[in-house]
């Protein structure tokens, strides 16, 4: 088992080394930029700053975690989706209107027992990130639409959804700028940390997600046909398996848990909106993943790092004077070699172990499951 478990680690563990080892190559020419001459050392520096902003404090530690919980959430959306033989790339629209609805009743009980009004609050934004993952899931199943195209045209209609809920019947009058109520009681709890550095309750929620979405997946019967009809719908079909009913579940499922992401997020964190509230929660959650091989204590471990690498940019920039953006660089490299899983195993001499089964899901057209399906 623990071999198993380690050739598993090689290809991810390789890509993140190389991304690395890359993103030095990066600094160092671009150092004259930042040092006024060629700095070898840059990269040390800027690493141990980002450890040391991301794990060697106690607000590091706070930050880090607070980051990866959305993270965690909307991994498991696309993760969960990737094992279906679906690629759900609609997570960044599931995750906004489910933390729009969150916000939403919220708001209307800022001022209610927060016994009554987190709940709701929680349950209203990913019952809305349920049914926004829902539509794709069943124009896929009963019109053959394909879930790449759906996905992406509804994170647009979710981006402008919010802006027109924020700039009408959700602004806050007396805000100096359009956004929409503070949600008050229903904001999650504070279980530890001081201003600025705080730890609620959402991690709590995003930890219990992950044995639960494993559970699902591995000892329950509809995470075996979920699994069977992303190996071979045709299969599971004659099986005896509902393949319509499979891919209409798993894209709610997995937009119940984006939108439970956006939910946290704007309960524990922003506690209003702003109109022109975005975010990239949702496309970092495919590196998170692939990163993970979609296995959910994988995508934990993906979030964690993703998260540690934005919880440690603040201090990399004062320390090292490498620009955050540089952070935004090391994912699309960590990306890259995920996607170019032969340059990895052969610069490393890692084994494949089957090579990346999710990249699959992403190339192939899938279309074997459409309305006769």
């Amino acid at each position: 088992m623990m071999g198993h478990v380690l050739r598993q680690l090689a290809f991810p563990a390789g890509a993140i080394v190389l991304a690395l080892v890359t993103g030095g190559v990066i600094m160092i020419v671009t150092s004259p930029l930042v040092t006024g001459g060629l700095d070898l050392g840059l990269p040390f520096e800027a690493y141990r700053a980002l450890l040391e902003g991301a794990l060697l404090s106690t607000n590091g530690l706070i930050d880090t975690l607070v980051r990866a919980t959305p993270l965690v959430l909307a991994g498991l959306s696309v993760g969960l989706c990737f094992k279906a033989g679906l690629f759900n790339i609609g997570a960044q629209g599931q995750y906004l209107i489910g933390g729009l609805a969150a916000g939403w009743v919220g708001a209307s009980m800022a001022g209610a027992d927060p016994l009554v009004a987190v709940p709701l609050a929680i349950l209203a934004g990913a019952f809305a990130g349920g049914l926004y993952g829902f539509v794709p899931g069943a124009l896929k199943a009963f019109t053959g639409a394909h879930e790449v195209v759906t996905t992406i045209m509804l994170n647009y209609i979710a981006l402008y959804i919010v802006s027109w809920a924020i700039l009408g019947p959700l602004r806050d009058q007396g805000a100096s700028f359009a956004r929409s109520p503070d949600v008050g009681a229903a904001g999650l709890p504070i279980i530890a940390g001081a201003a600025g550095h705080e730890l609620h309750a959402g991690v709590l929620i995003a930890l219990l997600a992950v044995p639960l979405v494993w559970w699902v997946l591995s000892r329950t019967t509809i995470g075996f046909e979920l699994r069977t009809v992303g190996a071979n719908p045709d299969a599971a079909k004659y099986a005896g398996m509902r393949p319509r009913a499979i891919v209409t579940l798993t894209l709610a499922t997995g937009g119940l848990l984006a939108g439970l992401a956006g939910t946290i997020e704007i309960l524990g964190v922003e506690r209003f909106i702003p109109a022109t509230y975005s975010t990239n929660v949702g496309w970092e959650a495919i590196t998170v993943a692939l990163l993970g091989r979609a296995n959910p204590f994988g995508i934990l471990f993906g979030a964690l790092l993703i998260g540690a690498l934005h919880a440690g940019a603040p201090l990399m920039q004062i320390q090292a004077g490498v620009p955050p953006q540089m952070i935004d660089i090391l994912q699309g490299v960590i990306l890259f070699f995920l996607t170019a899983d032969i340059i990895v195993t052969r610069i490393l001499r890692v084994r494949r172990s089957g090579g990346v089964q999710e990249l699959q899901t992403i190339t192939r057209s899938y279309g074997g499951q459409g309305a006769g399906s």
